[in-house]
């Protein structure tokens, strides 16, 4: 079991920070301004690159872009009815609906529907600001990197989704980091107590810790020492 929970770096303690000093109307400029930029880079996309996969397993970017609007496009009664449809499976109905929109919505919708709600209140049923910033960004980390656009995340936004990483986000996201520790080469920044120290770029570590696997390269894991 991790011990990371109890016993913090320096890095993970900044982290913790950055939320507590990000204010709401901060976090709330940083998801408009993360759903501007993300829809200026899909309207870069060739259509090869919009039937192309991403790190969200079985989607395309089509599929990663309807979900990601999915909470502008929808009610709450219509969610509701949906989440009713797919008998309870938040899951399945998120994939069902990703899919049929995707197939419905030319390229051009999809990347507007992120502009034009920039500034939409929308948030996950389970979580606050923070939450609804880690969905734009960690979803269009799974496009930017699998397609290898090369975006990088400013990185105050980074700062502020590292300060997520906790061992809760990882059961959830099915991370499986036990006794592993992560360690920034480009901040300064690490998660975890393990034995295994992996260092990789603090982007490619959030992805890690919400159960991405990166597309190439081995990680750099060595004992701690």
């Amino acid at each position: 079991m991790m011990r990371s929970d109890r016993s913090w770096t320096s890095g993970e303690r900044f982290g913790r920070l950055a939320i507590m000093e990000a204010t709401e109307t901060k976090i709330r400029a940083e998801i408009a301004s993360e759903r501007r930029e993300l829809a200026d880079a899909l309207d870069e996309l060739t259509d090869q690159q919009w039937n192309s996969a991403t790190l969200c397993s079985g989607w395309r970017a089509r599929e990663v872009a309807a979900h990601m609007s999915m909470g502008f496009r929808y009610s709450f009664g219509r969610t509701a009815l949906e989440l009713a449809r797919a008998g309870g499976n938040l899951h399945k109905m998120t994939d069902r609906l990703a899919r049929r929109d995707a197939a419905a919505l030319s390229p051009r919708e999809l990347a507007a529907a992120l502009r034009d709600n920039a500034h939409h209140p929308w948030k996950p049923p389970v979580g606050g600001l923070e939450t609804a910033l880690g969905h734009d960004v960690i979803h269009g980390l799974d496009i930017s990197v699998a397609l290898d656009l090369g975006r990088q995340v400013p990185e105050e936004r980074l700062r502020i989704m590292l300060g997520t990483v906790s061992p809760r986000t990882l059961r959830f996201f099915g991370a499986d980091l036990e006794d592993v520790e992560l360690r920034a080469t480009d901040l300064d920044w690490s998660y975890g107590r393990g034995t295994q120290v992996v260092s990789r770029p603090a982007q490619e570590l959030l992805l890690l810790a919400y159960g991405r696997k990166l597309p190439t390269g081995p990680l750099d894991s060595r004992p701690a020492r």
